[in-house]
């Protein structure tokens, strides 16, 4: 090959990779040669180097698309790398039903492969059905497959989701404990029994059973023992749960709060039981339910998503209709621990342990993907709730082990104050940015937990939410969760979670809030 037709290449080569055409590795050898070829590029040969490049079908047709680039960077074997990259060409359509391959000996030439390696991949292939292999026709996409294009869109494409998320449900996952959560891990894995690994007791470990009872009595003046707490994947799934356990008892009206949650009101109505949202005044919510309703579901330290804390007589109230009728009290504590003003209410359970269910959660203190969440049930419940649960679902044993340590070594107290001073400062810079900024925006709700309600001026909810979108901010309407029967209407407010924004973007989306709402 003359030096002309060489330096002839090379500038081919190039014009095809800045082009996006052509893929080039940063080390040449003829095991890690790739291209990713569009339709009809014309073939060039290889190079003395051992590039190769993909060739085209008279008819324009790919016949080696996209497949090369996954080999140069796997750490898998090559065989299950060029299979796999053949099955993502089909996937989106840059291998289209009938296209034909190159042959074995052809593909491993121009990949700097062994030909029993393409070979052997093919076959697979063949196997799975993703390719027909026909004598005389040679290899072919099957008709079969189905393929669909992924629409990639770019980063800087204004159509794409918000960049900014202050929707609340959800702590500063940048904040998980990892260090020490690794550390409970490794002290509860090597302490754990033998059969700390079997199936176990449907309730959950018993460490972490004995871990939250003190725990609970503690910080939140719940009152149960071990053996009536019950471990659940998420306050969802406790709900899930009772739902059953009172269907089951024949239940069939539970009272819910006027503004929640539709996903909680979805799981309770599955289970064949009717909603009825309770009315809302001045004063939140008044909780005693009507004639005919079996069971009531709260927020009373820190109602969701209006933030007001259910009164003392409401409170009282509400545990004396349970007593007097027979019905049950769920309490969703889901964010208990985060009072910034005063100590923290105790929980509605402790007025009386017979007729309240304390639903409580690690998905706000430490992050939802820990699937962990408890029950503390009345005595008259828990063999009905235990039962239900074996239908249901069941928790991973060693986040329940890490759990139960990360409570009795003290790191588990110590990372929930240390989130309390962080969010207690985050709604203290935003209330300040709004007096000082929007000062016709009134922050609703008690000073708690991670996310607060934004009193908007008359008609304005639907405005404000169109202006995030276009900021790249992700807010949410009070009237969102406002429970389609529902008589009571607060007037139009935001539903900031401050909560959910890392140390490093707080700041940032605090200032693009701030900006719209002034």
């Amino acid at each position: 090959m003359t030096d002309r037709i060489r330096q002839a290449k090379a500038e081919a080569f190039r014009a095809l990779h800045e082009e996006g055409t052509l893929v080039l590795p940063n080390v040449w050898d003829a095991g890690s040669a790739v291209l990713i070829a569009r339709a009809g590029v014309e073939a060039l040969g290889t190079t003395s180097a051992g590039v190769s490049w993909a060739q085209g079908h008279p008819d324009g047709q790919i016949l080696t698309a996209d497949i090369a680039s996954d080999l140069i960077r796997t750490g898998r074997g090559v065989r299950r790398a060029l299979a796999e990259a053949v099955r993502e060409a089909v996937r989106t359509g840059h291998l289209a039903p009938g296209t034909r391959l190159p042959s074995s000996r052809q593909l491993a030439t121009d990949l700097g492969l062994a030909r029993n390696t393409v070979a052997d991949a093919y076959a697979d292939l063949v196997a799975e059905g993703w390719l027909n292999a026909r004598r005389g026709s040679g290899t072919l996409v099957a008709d079969r497959m189905i393929t669909r294009p992924i629409m990639s869109r770019s980063a800087d494409d204004p159509s794409g989701d918000p960049c900014h998320g202050l929707i609340p449900g959800s702590p500063d996952l940048a904040t998980f404990p990892r260090a020490a959560w690794l550390k409970a891990a490794r002290r509860a894995l090597a302490a754990a029994p033998d059969d700390a690994l079997g199936y176990g007791d449907p309730r959950g470990r018993p460490e972490l059973r004995a871990a939250l009872a003190d725990h609970l009595a503690r910080a939140r003046g719940v009152y149960a023992s071990p053996e009536h707490i019950l471990i659940c994947a998420g306050v969802s799934n406790g709900l899930q749960i009772l739902s059953g356990v009172l269907a089951g008892r024949g239940a069939r009206n539970i009272a819910v709060e006027s503004y929640g949650l539709d996903r909680h009101w979805g799981l309770l109505e599955a289970a064949g039981l009717n909603t009825l949202p309770l009315p809302l005044d001045t004063d939140g919510t008044d909780p005693v339910p009507p004639v005919g309703t079996d069971a009531v579901l709260l927020t009373p330290a820190h109602q969701f998503p209006v933030g007001t804390a259910l009164q003392r007589n409401r409170r009282t109230a509400v545990v004396d209709w349970a007593r007097r009728t027979g019905g049950l009290v769920l309490e969703d504590d889901y964010d208990g621990e985060f009072r910034f003003d005063r100590q923290s209410v105790g929980a509605l359970q402790g007025l009386d342990p017979d007729c309240v269910v304390y639903l409580g959660t690690a998905s706000t203190t430490l992050a939802p993907g820990l699937r962990l969440a408890w029950m503390a049930l009345p005595p008259r419940l828990a063999e009905e709730a235990v039962a239900a649960k074996g239908q249901i679902d069941s928790c991973e044993v060693l986040s329940q082990l890490t759990m139960a340590e990360f409570i009795t070594s003290g790191a588990y107290d110590h990372h929930v104050r240390a989130a309390r001073r962080r969010y207690r400062d985050r709604r203290d810079a935003l209330v300040t940015a709004l007096a000082q900024n929007a000062p016709k925006v009134r922050v609703i709700g008690t000073a708690a937990g991670l996310h607060t309600v934004l009193g908007l001026p008359p008609g304005t909810e639907q405005r404000v939410l169109q202006s995030t979108v276009r900021q790249g901010l992700k807010v949410a309407g009070l009237s969102q969760y406002r429970h389609e029967r529902s008589l009571s209407a607060m007037a139009d407010a935001l539903v900031v979670g401050y909560g959910v924004p890392s140390d490093a973007a707080w700041p940032q989306e605090l200032s693009a809030l701030v900006r719209i709402l002034s």
